[in-house]
């Protein structure tokens, strides 16, 4: 079997089995963001996805209703009254990215990738630099190999440029050092701040 149709594999078996693992946690989360503040309890996002056919992208909602609509609009800051109480919880733990296990499920997404890309940001996939339109030939991932090089700290170009990186050398276990850096940084909340995000 070849590397993506593996990982397919294994994409389909963890997302059913930490979906059954974390319902409660999933339905406590669901049931703090209800109480917290009106409206819905996941916040959808059109994105950008595999073969650049748009998605929309699954996050507990951590932000008031209509904060796209008020003060700098998709993006949060440091102190950003418009992030809920819980939101700065499920913000701080990446909680709230949990969702996109139904993504992945789906196939929209994988755990290991690129990050998918907004509609409109950096650049409409029409607008995209021709150089970094590889980067969809595979599925866009909850983590990627630019996120634990730098992450927000990254350059769009040094984004791609690991993005690129990524997916001329996309095997196994590049996969596996992602998730290991990852999963150190989750421990130790570096980098899960509550600034540059989406609501």
């Amino acid at each position: 079997m070849s590397y993506l149709t593996v990982k397919r594999i294994l994409d389909i078996l963890f997302s059913l089995v930490l979906l059954t693992l974390l319902s409660p946690l999933l339905l406590l989360v669901a049931l703090l963001i209800k109480l917290g503040s009106q409206g819905p309890v996941l916040f959808k996002q059109d994105r950008i996805g595999y073969r650049t056919k748009p998605f929309q992208m699954l996050k507990f909602r951590s932000m008031v209703q209509g904060a796209a609509q008020m003060g700098t609009g998709q993006y949060s800051f440091k102190g950003d009254p418009r992030v809920t109480r819980i939101g700065h919880l499920i913000r701080m733990t990446s909680i709230d990215e949990l969702p996109q296990l139904i993504n992945i499920l789906k196939g929209d997404m994988s755990f290991i990738g690129p990050r998918p890309t907004l509609l409109f940001h950096p650049f409409p996939i029409e607008q995209f630099p021709a150089h970094a339109l590889r980067r969809f030939s595979v599925r866009p991932g909850i983590t990627g190999w630019a996120q634990v090089n730098g992450r927000k700290e990254l350059s769009w170009d040094k984004r791609f440029e690991y993005d690129l990186d990524y997916v001329d050398r996309c095997s196994l276990a590049l996969d596996f050092k992602i998730f290991l850096k990852t999963f150190g940084k989750l421990v130790s909340f570096a980098d899960n701040v509550n600034t540059g995000k989406t609501a």
